[in-house]
Parts: C-alpha cells; sequence; structure tokens
C-alpha cells in the first residue's frame, strides 16, 4: 500500500491510499488522518484497502503523508563516508538530533531559502515510520514497530549549523523537512538496508549510494531510541545521508533560488521540490 495525505479543490487534508485506479479516500471510511490508519489494526486496514471508489489523481493534490508527524528523529553521519567528508568522529552510539515538525512539506512544495542563512544544504534520506508504540524495543523485534517508509530530505542550513553545537534550530526552518510523496508500507520492501538512493539537480547526480552503507540500521536505531524514548505511533526516524553534501565539496555548493532538488529512493519513488528565496 501507499499511503498518502491529500487535498481535492479547497477541500481540508485528508488520508487516502494511492492505487494505479486512483486515491481511495480514507476519511470516508472513519479514518481523520494518516496516523489514525497506521494506528489501525491489519483488518481494518485491509478492508480499507478492498474500497472501490476512487478520486482520480489528476484531481487531487499530495501532502506529505504526515503532515504533523509526533517526532521527527534525525540520524548524523549515518554512512561512513559521509563522516569524512563532514570531518566527524563517528561515535559508539549513533548522533541524534530532532527535526520540528513545523518545518515538514510535502511533494512538489518549494523549499524557501531563509534570508539569514546562506549556506543551505540538501540531504537525500531514507525515513522509516513507526506503526506500533513501543518502549526499549529489542533490535529483533524492529519490525513489529514499523509501518512504511518514505523520503526525507533534511535540508540543513550549515552556518547556522556549525555555530553551535546543538543542530534542532538549523534543521527546522519553514520548509526544511520535505517529505514523501507517500510512505510505501513494509510489506512491499523485503529489505530497507539494499536500497538505492540518490539526490540530483537538474542534470547533476550529487548524491548517489545505497541504503546497505548505513552504519547503524534500522533495527539498531530503534532499539537505540526507544531504549530512551518511547517511541509513538507516526513518528518518522529519519536514517541518515550518504556522502556528496555541499559542505563537503570542494568548492562548497549551497541550495540557489530556481533549482529543483530530486530524491529518489529505490523501492519508493521520487520526491521533488523547488528551492526559491525567502
Amino acid at each position: 500500500m501507499k499511503l498518502v495525505t491529500f487535498v481535492e479543490g479547497i477541500s481540508e487534508p485528508r488520508p487516502g491510499l494511492l492505487t494505479s485506479d486512483g486515491v481511495v479516500d480514507l476519511s470516508a471510511r472513519g479514518f481523520k488522518d494518516a496516523i489514525a490508519f497506521i494506528a489501525a489494526t491489519p483488518s481494518q486496514q485491509a478492508e480499507a484497502a478492498q474500497a472501490q471508489a476512487m478520486i482520480a489523481v489528476d484531481r487531487v493534490k499530495l501532502l506529505a503523508p504526515i503532515p504533523a508527524p509526533p517526532r521527527i528523529f534525525a540520524i548524523g553521519v549515518n554512512y561512513a563516508e559521509h563522516a569524512t567528508e563532514a570531518k566527524v568522529r563517528l561515535r559508539d552510539v549513533p548522533t541524534v538530533f530532532m527535526k520540528l515538525s513545523s518545518a515538514v512539506v510535502g511533494p512538489g512544495a518549494n523549499v524557501v531559502l531563509p534570508r539569514n542563512s546562506s549556506e543551505v544544504d540538501y540531504e537525500a534520506e531514507l525515513a522509516v515510520v513507526i506503526g506500533k508504540a513501543g518502549f526499549r524495543i529489542p533490535a529483533s523485534r524492529w519490525q513489529e514497530h514499523v509501518f512504511g517508509y518514505t523520503i526525507l530530505n533534511d535540508v540543513s542550513a550549515r552556518d547556522v549549523q556549525l555555530a553551535t553545537s546543538q543542530w534542532t534550530l538549523a534543521k527546522s526552518f519553514p520548509t526544511f523537512a520535505p517529505m514523501g510523496p507517500w510512505i510505501v508500507t513494509k510489506d512491499e520492501i523485503s529489505d530497507p538496508h539494499r536500497l538505492a538512493i540518490s539526490l540530483t539537480i537538474g542534470e547533476e547526480k550529487l548524491q548517489d549510494s545505497n541504503t546497505s552503507q548505513l552504519i547503524y540500521k534500522i533495527p539498531a536505531l530503534i532499539e537505540y531510541l526507544s531504549s530512551i524514548v518511547p517511541l509513538q505511533v507516526g513518528d518518522v526516524i529519519s536514517t541518515g545521508t550518504p556522502s556528496g553534501v555541499g559542505l563537503g565539496r570542494t568548492p562548497q555548493r549551497w541550495l540557489r533560488p530556481g533549482e529543483e532538488m530530486v530524491v529518489t529512493v529505490e523501492s519508493i519513488g521520487e520526491l521533488r521540490n523547488p528551492i526559491v528565496a525567502e
């Protein structure tokens, strides 16, 4: 299944399932939002997926699949080559920071370069969506707590980030968390640790790697995070970015108005976002 959040005309955002025939309106089946569907029982989800009434795809606009996640846990320097280019020492535990949910936007939405930063960067990432709450989850049971996977672009104001040891604000300007275009349920991805991941701007492929290169893989991330903070349904874990970010290039390469970022993750799809100045 592909879980989406959409609007039709001037309607309020609604959860839906994207199929080859159109979009199933989950709000008509009693689900107020995407998180309500994620929290439903497997039988309730399966029943909703069998619905026949469809809205044509060309009548809807997709938003971020979860427009306001409870929390976004972001993982820093989780690919060895990225740690090298960022000149960051690898630690014995994952490096975790937060992105505020107020930064979330959907596919096609503008990413706005703020006037108080001149060094805005891109980061293509595979994101995990939690489907079952839990505290102190053992790595061996990680799959029980995953609903599915999506794409997140961890847009970052490097000058703000490097001015302090705390990263959250630099990662949370409005529009700095493009997400989507949908959540692919875990049953459709046999191994999330074998997915090609890339980021392209124009004709230039700036990041090109595979999630097999993750240092801390998803079971370890779920175990570590939940050993400290109980995970909630709808939480997002953004697993880190590979090498090729603008910060690590010579010369350094920052985002510019008029460009379009395209993040591609195998088995999920493409997340496209144009860039504009504030």
